[in-house]
């Protein structure tokens, strides 16, 4: 097998020092911290079993910190050991002790889950009681939002089964498809790439490089293909059973619940940007003319115009990011200069390691880490500006405690976009070749369709997709293929292309399958920021510290409390017109400089 060549970047030394967590794979403290894990969890069954509508509020603030304790401590275990897997999926030493911590977590959640469900089917005048009493502020929200699970919660002994069986069930097979797209590799020009890598060539200037990216790169999902097939099939068919054991009424309601927004408010962000696909279809007919091809096919979709700018080494793109957060606030630059400095960064591309990026919060005793893997392209500038966002507000949100940490995906990327938006106005700030300004802004506008309109158009594909499984049995590729390419044409209305090959795309996306619902809270966090930004640019003084201070409040409160002050209304249905309306005045700003560029 020939190893990968790629262009340095500075990035290639880049790794977490994941010693804040434990100091390796055989760290005697895993297993010691197992151990006293295991004392503690069975020291707080025996305390509080059966014991909930007995307790006092302080006796109830007491038994909450135990609980937040254990869960810290479980953590901090399973993120360690995903963090190391993620790195080298194909490591034998780093599967074992993921599925030692996975079947060990299962085994402790069992143990514990008596406490929520006790608490979930307390007396409604008693939990009210609790919710309402000074001693237990801090937890309100936590309270409230585990009630709201009681129609879809289980007896205890059924929970355990689930619990049990999931992780030779679902958490296995999530496993497996992750390791086999991690390993997998795509001959190209005698080398073998990486998933990263070979997309990474599709934004390519040359366009026999693209097409022949793309070409390589189906050639091995199609291989695949019948592999692939039948783990979306087999998730999707426990994801039916679970949702029809829980009575969930819908495909989407297990997740809506879980990022804490109603239906109402779902629906009418997928019905706004569904009605506005006429801006894809406005800026790729510009975008055609301005590569001057007669055909924009898919593998054009990304191809950078001929002033784009070049290549970023690693340090080019720390002291962008860190030069725009700290231009919006101190703060901002502080913290993600830690990331840097204390080695928080995973971001060397290497056999093994798996495709993406993310920004994981571990524990609020340690810190987050993040994942990426830098090519040098301007996007990854972007990734890098979007995973720190993350990783500033997991920092932030620490204080709040790992049971309200951690926010609902609707609000979980705010912060990220954010970020990307002071990187892209710093970096066209200091622009003034109207030709390099348009290659900017064209570079920005795709990243926002991908985060908006793509990942609604893939919400359509996964509704489709999950509806097709419950209504008519296992599915054969080609039904899989057909709904993928009904749902990305109508984002397109025609102004690209899309071939044969592109049919077969659905099957390497990941979020599918690890986070079933997960993709439109990509499009709800763009457009929210896309609305707060145009409020930074009116309000400035102020906004800074009222942005940090919504940052610092984690999942503490419902979304739309915590947004209030920002003068955001998520309840207001026509919200969403606003943040569409700022990515129609991209396109307009690219449509202008075009024609001054002409």
């Amino acid at each position: 097998m020939t190893a990968e060549k790629t262009e340095r970047t500075g990035a290639e030394e880049i790794a977490w020092d994941l010693s804040d967590l434990y100091a390796g794979v055989d760290d005697p403290y895993i297993e010691q911290d197992i151990a006293t894990t295991d004392a503690r969890a069975a020291e707080f069954a025996e305390r509080y079993r059966g014991q909930m509508t007995a307790l006092s509020p302080e006796a109830f603030y007491e038994a909450i910190v135990a609980y937040e304790e254990l869960t810290e401590s479980a953590y901090k275990l399973g993120s360690f050991a995903h963090l190391l897997w993620s790195t080298d999926t194909g490591n034998p030493q780093y599967g074992a002790l993921l599925q030692r911590i996975t079947e060990w977590s299962a085994r402790l959640q069992q143990q514990l889950l008596f406490f929520e469900l006790e608490w979930i089917n307390a007396p409604d005048d008693f939990a009210q009681s609790m919710i309402e009493h000074p001693t237990l502020v801090h937890y309100r929200h936590w309270l409230e939002v585990t009630r709201r699970y009681k129609p879809h919660r289980l007896s205890e002994p059924e929970e355990k089964i689930l619990a049990e069986k999931a992780v030779t069930g679902r958490d296995a097979w999530v496993r497996f498809f992750t390791e086999l797209m991690g390993n997998t590799r795509y001959p190209f020009d005698g080398e073998e790439l990486t998933q990263s890598a070979i997309l990474a060539k599709l934004h390519e200037p040359d366009r026999q490089v693209r097409q022949r990216a793309a070409q390589a790169f189906t050639d091995v999902l199609q291989e695949k293909l019948p592999i692939l097939s039948y783990v979306f099939n087999t998730l999707a068919a426990d994801k039916a059973s679970d949702d029809r054991l829980r009575h969930y009424p819908s495909w989407i309601s297990s997740r809506n619940l879980a990022n804490e927004v109603s239906d109402e408010v779902v629906d009418a962000l997928v019905q706004a940007v569904t009605s506005r696909y006429d801006i894809v279809a406005r800026y790729y007919a510009l975008k055609r003319r301005l590569l001057g091809v007669e055909k924009l096919y898919d593998y054009d979709r990304y191809a950078p115009l001929p002033a784009a700018e070049g290549r970023y080494q690693w340090e080019d793109a720390r002291e962008l990011v860190l030069g725009a957060y700290g231009q919006f606030h101190p703060q901002m630059a502080e913290i993600a200069g830690q990331f840097f400095e204390r080695s928080w960064i995973d971001a060397a591309p290497r056999p093994g390691k798996r495709g993406g990026a993310y920004s994981a919060s571990t524990v609020p005793s340690a810190h987050p880490y993040v994942f990426m893997n830098y090519t040098g392209q301007a996007r990854d500038v972007m990734t890098l500006a979007h995973e720190l966002g993350h990783g500033i507000h997991q920092y932030l949100s620490r204080e709040q405690g790992i049971l309200q940490a951690h926010t609902p995906l609707t609000t979980a990327e705010m912060a990220s976009t954010f970020g990307e938006m002071l990187v892209f106005t710093d970096f066209m700030a200091r622009e003034d070749d109207p030709r390099v300004r348009l290659a900017m802004l064209a570079g920005k506008i795709e990243d926002t369709f991908a985060t908006v309109f793509r990942q609604i158009s893939m919400n359509r594909f996964e509704h489709a997709m999950h509806t097709a499984r419950r209504q008519e049995g296992e599915l054969p590729p080609d039904r899989f293929g057909e709904l993928w390419m009904q749902t990305q044409e109508a984002m397109f209305q025609g102004s690209v292309e899309l071939t044969d090959n592109y049919r077969i795309w659905w099957s390497y996306i990941p979020h599918f399958l690890h986070t079933p619902g997960y993709v439109y809270a990509y499009a709800f966090g763009e457009l929210l920021v896309l609305a707060l930004f145009a409020r930074y640019r009116k309000q400035g003084e102020g906004f800074a510290e009222r942005y940090l201070d919504v940052l610092r409040a984690g999942g503490s409160d419902w979304p739309q409390n915590v947004l209030a002050p920002m003068g955001v209304d998520l309840t207001d249905l026509s919200f969403w017109q606003e943040g569409l309306g700022e990515i129609e005045a991209l396109v307009s700003q690219a449509e202008e400089l075009a024609q001054t560029t002409a």
